[in-house]
């Protein structure tokens, strides 16, 4: 089924979505947060709750959606399978119950949802989490990852149908999260032993991984497609232990190496036929807002993650965060008309504070969104 001719029509405005993971198990009550704080024209989102366990963290669950490469988990983490499996089955599920939630809060709610947001791992990051039969990375091999990006993009295709299904009506938006592409292009992802690097993930490649996967994307039925840069958190990390150590300093393994891959990795997200790009406010250096404002200026949205989400603190004043924006945005001399591309969200994912703080934060998004279309109107 191809994409909808016509995306939803909104007065154009300064917008507010979440990232997706969520705190807590209960799906109804996420659902419940998501679809009533994020009315129309904010973008409401399929929550993701990684605190049920395995299957319901971000690399399992999209591994679950993956056509005809069946997952488990190990000691070290994910891996391909020749067969499904409990944790396979486990990722399936959980999914599948998460879907039919939804439907049933929307539909008891009489809402007709204009848009949904729906989130997965993107390729890159997805094959690099994930291992092959003998326990390395599918990062390593070429194959394998064309394998993974193509299976994804199958999966993607069943995945946008079943939710179109749930909620009829509702114009989907993808969000493709790589928190590891910066530390694929750079060289810098160990080893599943650890003590050396996996070779860097070419460029070329990566421009054409994304740029088929958005075209898929798009045919699939998906009106609107984000890539989400932000960087890695716990609720997106492996099953398996944290690894430490070559990483940080193996072959162009430094840092300040990874921050210049990240902002190649920004200009080749700019440049895969996306409509909007999700960055984190703290990595953005005046060279990267260069960058965000030449896409801006061609018509590209800008999911700006803004307020911070951490554990026992509260955000900041809303005044201080709009200024997070907009010193920036006049020092290079954008219109205050142009703020409509942008969408506020938090910096991370949620999943990591409590369900208070969570609300606390996405409210602020809400009132950042709020302040900024009133410089845009006055």
């Amino acid at each position: 089924m191809g994409a909808p001719s016509n995306r939803p029509v909104v007065d154009p405005q300064v917008t507010a979505t979440m990232l997706g993971p969520w705190p807590g198990t209960d799906p109804a009550e996420a659902d419940k947060v998501s679809l009533g704080v994020f009315t129309p024209a904010h973008l409401p989102s399929l929550p993701e709750l990684p605190a049920r366990g395995i299957g319901s963290d971000a690399v399992g669950r999209t591994a679950g959606l993956l056509v005809e490469l069946p997952v488990d988990v190990q000691p070290y983490g994910w891996r391909f399978t020749d067969r499904p499996g409990n944790d396979h089955r486990r990722a399936v599920s959980a999914l599948s119950t998460d879907i039919n939630v939804l439907a049933d809060v929307a539909g008891a709610a009489e809402l007709e949802l204009p848009e949904l947001k729906l989130q997965v791992v993107g390729p890159v990051s997805l094959a690099a989490a994930i291992h092959l039969h003998y326990g390395e990375r599918a990062l390593r091999d070429h194959g394998a990852r064309r394998d993974v990006a193509q299976s994804l993009s199958a999966g993607l295709a069943q995945h946008a149908g079943r939710v179109r299904a749930a909620v009829p009506g509702a114009a989907l938006t993808l969000q493709i999260d790589e928190p590891e592409v910066a530390r694929a292009l750079a060289g810098t992802i160990p080893t599943a032993s650890g003590y050396r690097t996996l070779r860097s993930v070419p460029a070329s490649e990566l421009r054409q991984t994304w740029t088929a996967l958005v075209a898929e994307a798009r045919a699939a039925g998906f009106a609107r497609i984000a890539i989400n840069l932000a960087r890695p958190h716990a609720e997106a990390a492996e099953a398996g232990p944290a690894e430490t150590g070559p990483a940080e300093t193996g072959p162009g393994g430094t840092k300040s190496a990874e921050t210049a891959f990240w902002r190649k990795a920004l200009k080749l997200a700019l440049e895969c036929g996306i409509d909007a790009v999700a960055v984190p406010l703290d990595q953005l250096d005046t060279g990267h807002w260069e960058q965000l404002a030449g896409a801006i200026e061609s018509g590209m949205g800008v999911w700006a993650g803004t307020v911070p989400a951490r554990p026992g603190q509260a955000p900041p004043s809303y005044p201080a965060l709009v200024e997070r924006i907009m010193r920036p945005w006049r020092g290079l001399g954008l219109p205050e008309s142009s703020l409509e591309a942008l969408r506020i969200t938090p910096e991370a994912g949620l999943a990591g504070v409590s369900p208070a703080e969570a609300r606390a934060i996405v409210n602020s998004t809400l009132d950042v969104a709020a302040a900024l279309n009133d410089l845009r109107n006055a």
